[in-house]
């Protein structure tokens, strides 16, 4: 295909090549060969050629952003503050209150600051006035969650079946629930919301779909072999030892309870505080190693590119001055016979036409080879044939395309 354009930008382009400030590579590249096109000239080769107007602005900033160095540093600043909230989650957990008998509660709470809210770890045995009994299991908990996932066969556009599944239902129960240790009891306010809860799989059943002609053949004509329905239930039990670090707070009837406090951590763990602490710190040592890691990479990632960036602009100013010197010397020659109206011409149109195709290596053929992948355009096809990479970007040259002008 040709890609054609004025002649004011054929030789802004082509002046770009060789001839550019900010290190840009101005010329257009095909998205799936990574081909440029070189204005109005045809490119003879199987490899279609599209021109893109937008790439001008786009391709140069992808190729000038070193995008795995920032990722690396936005990943070691995301690690860094996960380390950090740990190590002030654990900090926190060090700082609060232990209540080593739920009867003392009381009379902290009386003593205490109205001000500040009192934040205390406890640790009893979950019970409730009105558990509730599970229909599958026949265990009693004071939070109980069902699924159900219907499972089936998918046909696929390969002719061939792959297994997936979809919700079909998701409900959760939860009835007031204290924690006793035998001096007393507390009762917990929110815990669904709560780091560190985890539920008990009570029960687990898979209902097989029935087999009947007429559902086969209706599923058949979907595409869908309906396997059956796996029902799972998930339970706090009752009589569960638990770790609850919360607010304590009294209500308006003089109940004691713990909720999550408007700032700081909340936890009900089947895990003591203590084993809480070690692993919040183990936690924020590894985010600190991490981010470490990722820095130290991203650092040499962006080092490493800062450093081919200011090679490139040495090589180019390099071949800037030879051609340079190579065109001024040509104008010389052919100075000396042009008529009087060619003389007329400024020297700075004498320049560019000159700079429009000369080759970088040997200074006299007109420059006529693309180089894939990298894209650029500054050789002739004599002296492409023994270069194995481009002398511009210094990429490793795959393939060598010829170009035709007229």
């Amino acid at each position: 295909m040709l890609s054609i354009l004025n002649r004011k930008e054929i030789t802004d382009f082509a002046l770009s090549l060789v001839i550019n400030p900010f290190g840009f590579d101005l010329l257009a590249k095909s998205p799936t060969w990574g081909v440029h096109s070189a204005g109005c000239q045809r490119v003879v080769s199987p490899i279609p050629i599209f021109y893109f107007p937008f790439s001008w602005v786009l391709q140069p900033v992808s190729r000038m952003i070193p995008w795995g160095g920032l990722g690396c540093c936005v990943s070691a600043a995301a690690l860094y503050l996960l380390g950090r909230n740990s190590g002030r989650d654990a900090d926190v957990l060090r700082s609060v209150t232990r209540v080593n008998q739920l009867k003392d509660l009381a009379v902290l709470l009386d003593t205490a600051c109205k001000v500040l809210p009192l934040v205390v770890t406890v640790t009893g045995r979950v019970g409730s006035e009105t558990p509730i009994n599970c229909e599958q299991s026949g265990l009693r908990g004071v939070i109980v969650e069902e699924t159900a996932e219907q499972h089936f066969l998918k046909h696929n556009d390969a002719g061939s079946w792959i297994q997936d599944s979809a919700l079909m239902l998701s409900m959760s129960k939860e009835v007031p629930w204290y924690l006793d240790d035998g001096s007393g009891r507390v009762y917990v306010v929110g815990a669904r919301g709560a780091t560190g809860l985890v539920l008990t799989v009570a029960s687990e059943v898979f209902e097989d779909s029935g087999r009947s002609l007429v559902r086969g053949t209706l599923d058949y004509l979907q595409g869908l072999k309906m396997l059956g329905v796996k029902r799972t239930e998930r339970i706090l039990p009752t009589g569960t030892a638990l770790t609850i670090v919360g607010e304590a707070v009294k209500d308006d009837i003089g109940k004691i309870r713990i909720q999550r406090p408007h700032k700081g951590p909340f936890y009900v763990s089947p895990k003591n505080i203590d084993q809480l602490i070690v692993n919040l710190g183990k936690w924020a040592r590894w985010y600190q190693f991490a981010s470490t890691g990722f820095t130290v990479f991203g650092v040499f990632l962006l080092a490493k590119h800062a450093l081919q960036y200011i090679l490139e602009r040495r090589r180019r100013r390099e071949l800037q001055k030879r051609v340079l010197s190579a065109a001024a010397a040509r104008q010389a020659r052919d100075a000396e016979g042009s008529n009087q109206e060619t003389e007329k011409l400024s020297d700075n149109t004498k320049k560019d036409h000159l700079m429009l195709d000369i080759c970088v290596i040997c200074l006299e053929q007109e420059y006529n080879a693309v180089f894939v992948p990298c894209g650029h355009m500054c050789c002739c096809t004599t002296c492409s044939s023994h270069l194995t990479s481009c002398p511009l970007c210094r990429k490793r040259i795959d393939q060598v395309v010829k170009t035709f002008r007229h």
